[in-house]
């Protein structure tokens, strides 16, 4: 049996009311789940469901209001450094060279300059920007820079990787390019995701499970899993004749048909 890497048991979390004498938000509710050891999840909901909240507080960055989160066994009370956080703005430092924001983590946590570089010339190889790593951020495309970020990611050797719509700003074919990227990432570092995004083909395409939410308060109403072979190769699940009957249960499960007549 896998060994379990993130864990959310009977976790809820409310946010204090905006103004006086109104209501606490109710993000999250009642929530369970856990990722194995390898194990790529994505989370899929309506808009403000707490798709984000749950990464927060699977990062250490927000406390649940109940329940426990737990990482590697370990309950996480505060930032972890087992947990490695990417967004959907790749937030590079933008006086620090590629090679420098790479190595940023690293830098922090005190691991000598030459292992530093060779840590982040290896990443940088395996991310197609070895050709750039004296470069600044201004002057990378967007689909650059978020292959940056996601050298800087991996190279805090994280046991779990929590991605916010990561992709999301990219045109579609710069994304498809790093969903494969990260595909391919994932499945040779046998890295535990969760990977959250409003993309059904993406979902499908990276994870070997679907974990879909209701509104708010946010709980899982589906777990869909992913019987399609080689999910470190997102483009060749693209082309899978299961990926249509997916999306179509996807979109029934988020009512989405409904809402366009």
């Amino acid at each position: 049996m896998k060994k379990i890497r993130l864990e959310f048991r009977n976790v809820t979390k409310r946010f204090p009311a905006q103004r006086k004498g109104g209501e606490p938000t109710i993000a999250v509710e009642r929530l369970n789940f856990a990722l194995a050891d390898g194990e790529v999840v994505s989370i899929i909901g309506p808009s403000g469901c707490g798709k984000s909240t749950l990464l927060n507080m699977g990062s250490g960055l927000d406390p649940a209001s109940l329940g426990e989160v737990f990482v590697d066994g370990e309950k996480v009370v505060k930032p972890n450094e087992h947990v490695a956080f990417m967004l959907q703005k790749d937030l590079l430092l933008p006086w620090r060279s590629i090679r420098e924001n790479v190595e940023f983590g690293l830098e922090i946590r005190g691991v000598p300059s030459r292992e530093r570089e060779a840590i982040s010339l290896r990443l940088l190889k395996r991310c197609r920007l070895v050709d750039f790593v004296d470069h600044y951020p201004h002057q990378l495309s967007g689909g650059m820079r978020q292959r940056a970020a996601l050298a800087r990611t991996l190279a805090v050797d994280p046991a779990v990787l929590l991605l916010d719509e990561p992709f999301s700003a990219l045109d579609a074919q710069t994304k498809m390019i790093l969903q494969q990227d990260l595909g391919q990432m994932l499945g040779e570092t046998g890295k535990t995701a969760l990977f959250v995004t409003h993309d059904l083909v993406e979902a499908i395409a990276l994870s070997d499970r679907v974990l879909v939410m209701s509104q708010r308060p946010g709980r899982i109403v589906k777990e869909l899993i992913i019987d399609i072979p080689d999910r470190p190769n997102p483009m060749e699940r693209r082309k899978s004749e299961k990926i249509g009957p997916y999306v179509a249960e996807l979109m029934s499960l988020l009512h989405i048909d409904e809402a366009i007549v």
